[in-house]
């Protein structure tokens, strides 16, 4: 049986106490995501950028995380990308260069890394299991925050902070709508709005619309089968009912030909159309509200 972090003969390679072998933040796809479309895939290049791997501490643990910028360049305006299940894989970090490209410093934490490798799961089920499901909304929040003190004294200013999220990460950007009084936007794709809250997520975002401190813009499919139309009425209807400015100014898209995770280019669910269009509602949305 292999030892954790033991060393491969190709150098730079280890692997995980799993047996599987681990690579740099962001230079592989998650095997959970399999299949991969790898010919839809983006590819975003790295010229003119400073792009890779860093170490954020948060709360005593060191946090890997990608982080993408333009070269040599300061005062940067800052957006959190929080990643899917599958955590900071090849997708998410090629999302970041994407946004480094038109000048921000985009910055992906690896939010599971305490609980373990999402990569190394070969299964979404055992995935959720393992990892997921043992990790702390409290915890995601000070690590996020972790991300923002490190942008700021890296080249961003903090002052302009957006974040967008997939999926899991989508929910994650409702909750940190919430929670960060620096936010200036968030743009959630088919982040899950209602659950049953249990003691580590004790509130979920139809819960919390009276706290957000940022507008919210939401990206859905009309064809998502888990976030359902129903749970986005419910939604809506909190939002209007919510006496918080930032709720009545938050918004969402509903593209009625799409399922879930329309924007994952490397997936079968992949949308181009509705993924292309949602991408420049998400450029726009951070403009508006002063972030670019």
């Amino acid at each position: 049986m292999l030892k954790p972090e033991v060393e491969s003969l190709v150098p730079g390679q280890t692997f995980d106490r799993r047996g599987f072998v681990k690579t740099a933040l962001g230079s592989a796809f998650a095997a959970a995501a399999l299949p991969v479309m790898a010919q839809q895939a983006i590819k975003t290049d790295f010229a003119g950028l400073t792009a890779g791997e860093v170490t954020i501490p948060s709360g005593g643990f060191n946090m890997p995380a990608y982080r993408a910028q333009p070269e040599g360049k300061k005062n940067l305006p800052v957006v959190l990308v929080v990643s899917e299940v599958f955590g900071v894989h090849e997708h998410i970090a090629d999302v970041c260069r994407r946004f480094a490209k038109l000048g921000y410093l985009a910055i992906a934490p690896e939010l599971f890394a305490r609980q373990g490798d999402p990569q190394s799961f070969g299964t979404i089920q055992e995935l959720l299991r393992e990892v997921i499901a043992k990790v702390p909304d409290a915890q995601v929040m000070g690590d996020l925050d972790a991300a923002v003190a490190w942008a700021g004294a890296n080249g961003g200013d903090a002052s302009r902070l957006a974040i967008t999220g997939f999926c899991w990460g989508g929910r994650i950007t409702w909750l940190y709508a919430a929670h960060s009084k620096r936010l200036k936007a968030a743009v959630a794709w088919y982040g899950q709005l209602v659950a049953e809250p249990d003691p580590l997520k004790p509130k979920n975002p139809v819960d919390i619309v009276g706290q957000l401190n940022a507008p919210v813009l939401g990206l859905y499919g009309g064809k998502d089968t888990g976030i359902t139309q129903e749970h986005v009425a419910k939604m809506k209807a909190a939002l209007a009912a919510s006496s918080n400015a930032n709720a009545k100014a938050s918004r969402f898209i509903v593209y009625p030909e799409a399922g879930h995770a329309f924007h994952a280019d490397y997936r079968p669910s992949y949308r181009e159309a509705d993924a292309k269009d949602g991408w420049q509602k998400c450029l726009a949305w951070f403009k508006q509200h002063g972030v670019a």
